[in-house]
Formats: structure tokens, C-alpha cells, sequence
């Protein structure tokens, strides 16, 4: 049985924060497909150059494929955890950075590219023991919908841009919540209306709702059903 729990939903929604702790609680390897997407982003900016775009345009597509492979843009198993690489160079921190922040949704639009990092995903997890719990967007309806577990957490987006606003360490104020959650709410919008793998539920996905939840409670909650999919 393959032994992977797909945890998908909005950004924001703690799926990565999640997934972290639901893998190292399971003893199981973590891969964060948006940490892939940023080295991606990054490659490309750092070798085609941002050449004064600004947010929406594009690359050609094949001048990016090209740089990740010939850099090579991987992911390497550290421990218990993937980790991005960019020609050798561990990038985890580089990628968090506004410069990626800016363009990594530009990237992650393009057809083409999702298949290549669909694949890599798909790669990176064959011969892992125990098992790998994946977190992004379109995890439990393209790039393993034959997970026994997949998992789609929602919360409002009042909650998710609070939620980021603290972990940015700026104040939480009623102005900055509501700028913050119009720009979720589009960012919703914008994700689950394109063309290529939507965001989604999978029709067998466990819908869990995280606005009144803790990190621990929504932590714990999937632990339970994983351990209910996966037993011994």
C-alpha cells in the first residue's frame, strides 16, 4: 500500500506547519511541494533575471524547465525531511524571501511546470521507508490521488491572515487583517478557478476546518486518522 497522507487547502491554512508535525509525530518524511516551487522561482530569477516583469507575466516555460535541469532543482531527503537544492546549494532559507514571494505563483500557473514538479514528487518519495506526508495544493487530486489519507484543511480567511500577520511578527490590527484576507480571498479565487489542477478537495478527502482549531488539535486530528489508514 502506498504509504503517503496528502494534505491539501488554501494558503495560509497551516497545511505546511501540519504536515511537519503529523510526519515527525508518525515517525514518517515530510516534502513541502511548495518549497519546490520557490527553488524553482528562484532559479529562474537568479538565471533569467527578473527583466523588470512585474507580477503576472511570464517566462517562456521552456527556458525554465531547462535551468532545473540543467542546474539540477532537486529535492534531497535530509533525515526526515526534503529539502530544496538548487545546484547543489541547499536554498530553504533564500526561498522564503518577498524577491520569490513575488513571481512563485507566476511560476507555479504554468502547465508544464506542475507536470515537471508533479513528477519530481512522484519521484523523490519512490523508496522512502515508512512513509512521506506531502502538503500543497493539488496533492490528493493530481499528484497522488491514490493516497490512503488525503486531508483538505479550510478556515476563514480572517483566520488564515491573522494567522500570517503573527508569523510575520507585525501587529494584528483590524486594518491589516482585512487587507490581509482580501488578498487570501483572491489568492483563493485565483487558485481554485485556473484551468490546471485547481485547488480542490478530492471527493475522498477529510475536510477539516481549523479556524477554532490549535495547531496542536489540528495536528492531533490527523494523527488519529492516520493512524486509523495505517495501522501498525
Amino acid at each position: 500500500m502506498l504509504r503517503v497522507i496528502a494534505i491539501d487547502g488554501p494558503a495560509a491554512s497551516g497545511k505546511s506547519s501540519t504536515a511537519g508535525l503529523v510526519a515527525q509525530r508518525l515517525g514518517w518524511a515530510h516534502l513541502d511541494s511548495g518549497a519546490l516551487y520557490r527553488a524553482l522561482t528562484l532559479a529562474t530569477i537568479d538565471n533569467l533575471g527578473e527583466g523588470g516583469r512585474r507580477q503576472g507575466e511570464q517566462w517562456p516555460v521552456q527556458q525554465i524547465l531547462e535551468v532545473a535541469e540543467r542546474l539540477p532543482v532537486r529535492l534531497v531527503l535530509a533525515g526526515t525531511s526534503f529539502r530544496p537544492e538548487v545546484a547543489g546549494v541547499d536554498v530553504e532559507e533564500a526561498i522564503r524571501g518577498d524577491r520569490v514571494t513575488r513571481f512563485v505563483s507566476v511560476v507555479a500557473a504554468m502547465p508544464e511546470v506542475r507536470t515537471w514538479v508533479n513528477t519530481l514528487q512522484r519521484r523523490s518519495v519512490e523508496g522512502v521507508q515508512g512513509g512521506v506526508v506531502v502538503d500543497g495544493r493539488d496533492i490528493g487530486t493530481v499528484v497522488f490521488p491514490e493516497a490512503p489519507l488525503k486531508v483538505f484543511l479550510t478556515a476563514t480567511p480572517d483566520a488564515r491572515a491573522r494567522r500570517r500577520l503573527f508569523q510575520r511578527g507585525q501587529p494584528v490590527d483590524l486594518e491589516l487583517v482585512r487587507r490581509e484576507s482580501d488578498a487570501l480571498a483572491a489568492r483563493d479565487s485565483a487558485d481554485s478557478n485556473r484551468r490546471f489542477a485547481p485547488l480542490k478537495a478530492a471527493p475522498d478527502a477529510v475536510l477539516l476546518d481549523t479556524t477554532a482549531l490549535t495547531l496542536e488539535q489540528q495536528v492531533a486530528q490527523v494523527v488519529e486518522l492516520a493512524r486509523q489508514r495505517f495501522p501498525g
